[in-house]
């Protein structure tokens, strides 16, 4: 994994997780590797990974059971929510950076239809 220098580690490894939650590359109720084993995975610290599964733990998207490890949710509503506010991030991102270079609104739109097909027809 290549870490961006301007977002904490910490919350580019969240934002993975989630991604790899609502592409499927994680189930529903999978095991989570120990936070040694991650972090030996991905190359970082214990306590960063730590900091990860804690993060995930209080967005409700992964829970422990003592003894047995950390699992992935089994609530299916969280992973579309995690999905919708993904995709409003993303959304609003492009908006305001398309705005920031001057673009108006129906511009914006007019760009998105055109580039859409190109990206669905490939």
């Amino acid at each position: 994994m290549e870490f961006d220098n301007n977002v904490p580690i910490y919350i580019q490894v969240v934002n993975k997780i989630k991604q790899d939650l609502i592409t499927g590359k994680l189930n529903l109720g999978d095991k989570m590797p120990s936070t040694r084993d991650f972090a030996n995975e991905i190359g970082l610290n214990l306590n960063t990974v730590a900091r990860v599964y804690k993060e995930l733990e209080i967005e409700g998207i992964v829970f422990t059971k003592r003894g047995l490890g950390t699992f992935v949710t089994e609530s299916e509503e969280k992973i579309n929510s995690i999905r919708s506010e993904m995709a409003k991030d993303l959304l609003f991102n492009f908006i305001v950076g398309m705005k920031g270079i001057g673009y108006k609104k129906e511009e914006i739109v007019s760009i998105l239809k055109d580039n859409i097909e190109g990206v669905y027809n490939e």
